[in-house]
């Protein structure tokens, strides 16, 4: 398991369970209850009487700080099961309570990192079912989970769930655009033609260019089939003659 290269700050918490024991496929936002920085919200679970610790931290100005590798299970939603299956993130918070609001920094962090997990652990995207009962719908997407559901606790706060279809709407929507095949593109296919030739002597040249060497002449004005067409030095345009011998100068041969 990797983790996100979207973390520019990293403090590891000795509080998680290594490894985790279940496959990955959820998140889990939580608040930090405070506006502290990435560092701040990363030291306060490096003591061990703590026993606490998140997978990821993000501060109000969108940083994202690594709190415990992805391969570990942190210590943060009260639940195990959820916590060994989960991702989990504290967000910090630029107001109190009771909505907690968080800022719009942290809202598009905590979608950037979102949809950097889906791409790495190879999901369609996220979805939230607010029946915390509802088993995991196991269908290409991951799923979000609540801290309050497993401890009473506000904990993500209200603000960050009235934002929840935002966030998974924006999150799918990135991922699909992530997942759209790269359009075609058809090389235009060149059409031979005849053309005549207007000089008394026309050099042949072994490549599109009066840099390239003469290899033939043409000495009669008769017609000729071009079947390629390229820019180079001493004229307008070079065109390949189709018996393969080389190229002539278009300036002196008119198409018919």
């Amino acid at each position: 398991m990797s983790n996100s290269k979207l973390a520019t700050y990293t403090l590891l918490s000795p509080n998680c369970t290594k490894p985790r024991n279940a496959k990955i496929d959820t998140i889990t936002p939580h608040c930090v209850a405070g506006n502290l920085s990435i560092e701040s919200t990363l030291k306060l679970f490096v003591p061990k009487e703590r026993q606490a610790s998140c997978n990821y931290a993000i501060g109000t100005d969108g940083r994202i700080g690594l709190g415990v590798d992805e391969a570990n299970r942190s210590w943060c939603s009260s639940s195990a099961s959820n916590d060994h299956r989960a991702i989990t993130v504290e967000i910090a918070n630029d107001g109190g309570a009771p909505d907690w609001h968080m800022s719009d920094a942290a809202i598009e962090a905590f979608i950037r990192l979102s949809v950097d997990i889906c791409t790495r652990y190879g999901f369609k995207g996220v979805y939230y079912d607010p029946d915390k009962n509802a088993p995991h719908r196991n269908n290409g997407y991951m799923r979000i989970t609540l801290h309050r559901w497993f401890a009473n606790k506000a904990c993500p706060g209200d603000y960050f769930i009235s934002k929840i279809p935002y966030v998974v709407d924006e999150i799918n929507k990135r991922m699909t655009a992530t997942q759209q095949p790269e359009p075609k593109t058809t090389q235009a296919v060149f059409s031979p033609y005849l053309v005549k030739i207007t000089a008394d002597e026309l050099n042949i040249r072994a490549g599109a260019g009066t840099n390239h060497k003469v290899v033939g002449v043409i000495k009669d004005k008769g017609v000729y089939t071009i079947v390629d067409e390229k820019t180079g030095t001493g004229a307008k345009l070079w065109g390949k003659l189709k018996s393969g011998v080389g190229w002539i100068s278009l300036d002196y041969a008119r198409k018919i």
